[in-house]
């Protein structure tokens, strides 16, 4: 649980780092700036609670199954630390590692997945590549007739997005931080082109970093600058089920890659949800009823047993998500205003390694953890994207 009063009570009038947002990527960030030295760092998150941000609206995944280099590295460095997080920090994470299995229909997929296989197998991380009949032997409790073949890596599962979050905020705490609830940033001030201080909702604070990590709000917090940062925020919905006793103790996290629906465990019952092509982009966080009942009639086809589950819960979130499916990391045009955020969907695995090498970024002047420099926001006006295939 969230340790200390929801707001702090008094705003300080100078700082030397500004956090905007208190998801993961903020979080994880104050927690490594405290850790590596840094004093007078300052985290705003503008909601009363942190079940508000969208970290806590996630599904939990967390894999090393991806199509680029940089993400495979991104998740090789960043799951193992959740293996740690309970030694490091003294909060479970509950990282259940039940494995991903991606199930692939069709022809283009395949061919698209066997070479990224032979590049994540390259890479150190050793993929299972599964016919279609083994697919179906794998899946005994689903429909995958037209099933051609399929993917799964043991340690690719889930971890509870809520305990990593307050794992790190309360953590950071303790170190020095000081974390600002129902804060809002309003502005940023610039002299001579460098961030100079930051207006909130409470009032100035003087300050010589700021780091954008509103998650969804990027683009928003970026426009205080005069930055145009591409992130869309883009509405994803899920339902959990009452419970199925059929299930089987060792089912996956189970993508239909085709469809974009997803299945996983969730407590004795399955959550369940599937993009929807057609969303528009926006904050909107309601339920789109319509689409609920079109995801769940798509699951009960895959899957006939949730026929006779009852619905249990649904909900909605954003996701951030760039032009090329991976996230913005690092310095900006405008010294001392640094962003981590555009994750596109898979954000809550990578938060432990981004905050990492965001105060390596800002301490060190450059991340070595993880080579992420050509993930720079200045990618997109040059024409250099890094295009993420296996994104849902």
């Amino acid at each position: 649980q969230w340790r200390g009063s929801t707001v702090a009570a008094e705003l300080p009038l100078t700082a030397q780092i500004v956090i905007i947002g208190g998801g993961v990527m903020g979080a994880s960030t104050a927690y490594h700036l405290a850790k590596a030295g840094a004093t007078e760092v300052l985290l705003l998150e503008r909601s009363a609670h942190l079940e508000d941000a969208a970290t806590s609206r996630c599904a939990g995944g967390v894999r090393y199954q991806f199509a680029t280099p940089v993400n495979i590295e991104l998740s090789k460095t960043s799951l193992p630390m959740l293996e740690r997080f309970k030694d490091e920090l003294g909060v479970d994470p509950q990282y259940r590692q039940i494995g991903y299995l991606f199930v692939l229909t069709r022809p283009q997929d395949v061919e698209t997945f066997r070479a990224t296989v032979e590049l994540q197998r390259r890479m150190g991380v050793n993929t299972e590549w599964l016919d279609g009949d083994g697919v179906r032997r794998r899946l005994p409790v689903m429909r995958f007739e037209d099933a051609l073949a399929g993917t799964i890596h043991p340690k690719d599962g889930l971890a509870d997005p809520s305990s990593v979050n307050l794992g790190y905020l309360n953590r950071a705490r303790e170190f020095g931080v000081r974390v600002a609830m129902e804060t809002e940033a309003i502005g940023v001030y610039l002299e001579h082109d460098r961030v100079a201080s930051v207006t909130t909702s409470r009032g100035p604070v003087e300050c010589e970093h700021v780091v954008d990590a509103a998650g969804p709000w990027a683009a928003t917090v970026g426009q205080l600058v005069g930055l145009d940062i591409p992130i869309r925020p883009v509405r994803r919905q899920m339902v959990t089920t009452t419970p199925i006793p059929e299930l089987p103790p060792d089912f996956p996290f189970v993508i239909d890659f085709a469809r974009s629906l997803y299945f996983h465990p969730e407590g004795e019952g399955l959550l369940t949800g599937m993009s929807n092509p057609d969303q528009p982009a926006g904050f909107d966080q309601t339920i789109d009823e319509d689409w609920e009942v079109a995801a769940l009639e798509a699951a009960m086809q895959r899957m006939p047993l949730l026929e006779k589950a009852g619905r249990l819960a649904s909900g909605a979130g954003l996701y951030e998500v760039t032009p090329d499916a991976h996230p913005i990391f690092g310095p900006t045009e405008i010294d001392g205003f640094w962003i981590v955020a555009g994750f596109s969907g898979h954000g809550f695995m990578h938060g432990p390694v981004a905050g990492k090498l965001m105060s390596e970024f800002i301490l060190e002047g450059r991340a070595h953890t993880v080579d992420v420099s050509m993930l720079d926001l200045a990618r997109f006006k040059a024409g250099r994207p890094i295009r993420e295939y296996n994104v849902i």
